[in-house]
């Protein structure tokens, strides 16, 4: 049985997508794509697919995983195009890789977020972010199903920083980078460990409330820009799928080379 691992984005008007409707949306295009899926066992049979770390409804993301379990060999790139094309424009399959190693959800210990505060200047961005870095803890509240649920934001922040409008990953369609925005417009930078209860973009701006006072008049367009192994040394997030591209890559380099064909006994040129 093969194991691919796929990166998808959310982008657009699709970010607002609930997990369930992607899974729709996916497992018709495998039907489409006609990938040899396997199924689990039992009375109501469903593709193997596991999904890891999904993004919050209404956040876009450049770098959602899953992995799938094919009964026949497929190349991924190949597989890759057949998918995106089956895929609605927004939910974009953009990588795929051969499973070499084990433990993708391990690997995504991180994410880097960016959030666009709409009608917030760069200089109020920028004085909030300080505050909320320099408090030793940052008490915040979201509503669970099981109620009312306090924690600290600031832990899980790695780093956060409010860069230039023009540094922005997640512009807008058809916005330019050297054009001046009508309105102010900050965009906030961050990395967050993944953690138990997980700190959500959502948190950390109830966080900026609390430690900064900081309001923006309308929600944040909030994009995950990438998610992996952190790097606690220098606060970067490493490619997951890395790893299984260096196997790939060591596998095909240690083969042995194929024996040279050999003419059978007893046979001579004309």
């Amino acid at each position: 049985m093969q194991r691919i691992r796929l990166r998808y984005t959310k982008r657009g008007r699709l970010r607002f997508t609930s997990h369930r409707d992607f899974q729709r949306a996916f497992e018709r295009a495998l039907r489409r794509a006609e990938v040899p899926m396997a199924y689990s066992a039992g009375f109501t049979p469903h593709p193997k697919v596991s999904y890891a770390n999904a993004a919050p409804t209404g956040t876009g993301s450049e770098a959602e995983y899953l992995e799938i379990a094919l009964t026949a060999p497929r190349d991924p790139a190949t597989l890759r195009g057949l998918l995106d094309e089956s895929m609605p424009e927004g939910l974009d399959i953009v990588d795929a890789v051969e499973a070499k190693t084990s433990g993708l959800a391990d690997r995504l210990t991180a994410s880097i977020w960016e959030l666009r505060l709409n009608g917030v200047t760069h200089d109020e961005a920028a004085k909030a972010v300080d505050a909320f870095l320099a408090a030793q803890t940052v008490e915040v509240q979201r509503r669970t199903k099981n109620g009312m649920r306090s924690f600290d934001a600031r832990e899980a922040v790695v780093e956060m920083a409010a860069v230039p409008l023009s540094e922005s990953v997640a512009r807008p369609q058809g916005e330019a980078a050297d054009r001046p925005a009508a309105e102010p417009c900050a965009i906030l930078r961050l990395v967050v460990r993944h953690m138990t209860p997980a700190v959500r973009p959502d948190d950390v701006l109830s966080g900026l409330r609390v430690a900064a006072d900081l309001a923006p008049p309308v929600p944040a367009a909030v994009t995950r820009l990438a998610q992996g192994l952190l790097d606690e040394e220098s606060g970067t997030v490493t490619d997951p799928l890395a790893p299984d591209r260096e196997a790939v890559t060591a596998g095909s380099t240690t083969a042995p080379a194929p024996a040279a064909a050999k003419a059978p006994e007893g046979s001579g040129s004309a």
